[in-house]
């Protein structure tokens, strides 16, 4: 029996009215996948995210239901210590891709990137199909950034 796992993406916007934002596009924005086959998410940011040292700005995000969004990937390729092999993060300067060359269940969630190449802190505005729903939710994450302990 194959049971399909909801890989979801989103598009990641700047508040509006800010000046020269960067937008990134997050393509596709709904995946499914049965256990087993590969999985393949693309990021297209407006504006390189290369810095002065030469590394990509970009880290990728999953959510699973119910929990804080977990980072996967930072610097675009590097992978978070708790993300398995089968995860694997390509791309520089404006085009990016998050890979899973083999599904598990388990992976199922809401799959996003967000550049860190400028600021304010960006905000995120999914439009998800929930499976256990069937319905289309619009929901506001905040992304906000500081130093650790640093009150906000």
């Amino acid at each position: 029996m194959r049971f399909p796992a909801q890989l979801l993406g989103l598009l990641l916007l700047w508040v509006p009215g800010s000046s020269g934002a960067i937008v990134l596009t997050q393509t596709p924005l709904s995946l499914s996948v049965s256990p087993g086959e590969p999985a393949s998410i693309s990021c297209r940011s407006s504006q390189s995210l290369v810095d002065s040292d030469g590394d990509s700005l970009l880290h990728w995000y999953l959510q699973k239901p119910g929990q804080s969004p977990r980072l996967l990937f930072y610097f675009a390729t590097n992978r978070a210590s708790w993300v398995p092999e089968r995860f694997s993060g390509s791309g520089s300067g404006t085009d990016f891709t998050l890979k899973i060359s083999r599904v598990e269940a388990e992976d199922a969630g809401v799959y996003y990137c967000q550049q860190y190449k400028e600021f304010p802190p960006t905000v995120i505005q999914p439009l998800t199909q929930t499976p256990l729903l069937g319905a289309q939710l619009n929901t506001w994450v905040c992304v906000v950034w500081g130093a650790e302990g640093q009150k906000l």
